[in-house]
């Protein structure tokens, strides 16, 4: 099959390449800045020569977006907002013109859509949606804003003949140099990385190999579409996910943070605390009940994966 997908110059598209070519099939990347042979230049907001790719594919994976990992500026919310909403439109106008649209249209979104929360987990059917929780900042409910405005782009295009899914996804977990993983590593193995807060708050996450084999599952189930859970089936409280993660580098012990040193020390990174902070406690439902098999389903399995493959980079 011919896939393209919009946005897949960064690790996850990375991740992606690799993994759909190796099960066989042409893949093309949309960038704003194109550096390959099957790599092809588009903005993200309007249509062009990058439309042609989308007319006769077979599948779109859409990953456009600005990163979530920067100060909640009035600059930065509105690029996040915009990168989002306006690539998704474009993606849905090309192939509303197509005249061979793809069957299937895979739409990043984010597990960050729900509720901030600690007594119940959310799935699809029952999860509750973010954004008038009491104990929310405006900072947290304007990122569900975003996430409900990118979801909204996709199901508002004018695409029938075209399987479309929202992926909901939480934080994805490689070993690459430079990402999440990576970052936490850092401050395990600096003595660091304690709980924060009390360390209640759920986090919720999914080994990149789970997250590659769910997108070609859910290729695969043409009776899925909708919003779709990509996370791990099991998220634990912010204190155990980050003592299993400092007991592969073989640092028992660590300081615990109060709010405001997470604060201060998103800050100094030039992050938001809401990563840090909030409690997305969200589960797979639907991938879960379609039959799909995790193979990294528990967090200290897939922290030894990890970093032991960290550890060899």
């Amino acid at each position: 099959m011919k896939i393209v997908i919009p946005g897949g110059s960064g690790a996850l598209g990375s991740l992606l390449d690799r993994s759909l070519r190796a099960a066989g099939h042409q893949v093309v990347v949309l960038s704003r800045r194109p550096a390959g042979p099957r790599q092809v230049g588009w903005d993200g907001r309007g249509q062009g020569a990058w439309t042609a790719e989308i007319d006769g594919s077979d599948i779109v994976v859409n990953l456009a977006g600005r990163s979530v990992n920067c100060r909640y500026t009035a600059e930065n919310q509105r690029a996040m907002m915009d990168s989002r909403v306006h690539s998704a439109r474009a993606v849905g106008q090309a192939i509303a013109a197509a005249r061979r649209p793809p069957a299937v249209w895979l739409q990043m979104s984010t597990a960050t859509v729900y509720a901030h929360r600690h007594d119940a987990p959310n799935d699809e059917l029952d999860g509750r949606i973010g954004g008038d929780e009491p104990d929310a900042p405006a900072a947290w409910r304007y990122s569900v804003d975003i996430a409900r405005a990118w979801e909204r782009a996709q199901a508002d295009a004018d695409t029938p003949h075209t399987r479309r899914l929202a992926l909901r996804t939480a934080v994805v977990l490689g070993p690459e140099r430079g990402g999440a993983l990576d970052s936490l590593s850092w401050l395990a193995r600096l003595g660091v990385g304690g709980p924060i807060a009390g360390g209640a708050q759920y986090v919720s996450w999914i080994h990149e190999r789970d997250f590659a084999r769910a997108v070609e599952f859910l290729i695969e189930h043409d009776e899925l579409s909708g919003p779709v859970n990509l996370a791990a089936p099991n998220p634990l409280p912010q204190r155990e996910f980050m003592r299993d993660l400092r007991a592969c580098w073989g640092m028992p012990l660590a300081l615990p943070a109060t709010r405001w040193m997470a604060e201060l020390g998103a800050f100094a990174l030039r992050s938001e605390s809401e990563l840090l902070l909030k409690s997305r406690r969200v589960v797979p439902g639907r991938l879960r009940a379609a039959g799909f098999a995790f193979e990294h389903p528990d967090w200290p399995a897939a922290a030894r994966d990890l970093v032991r493959r960290l550890r060899g980079r």
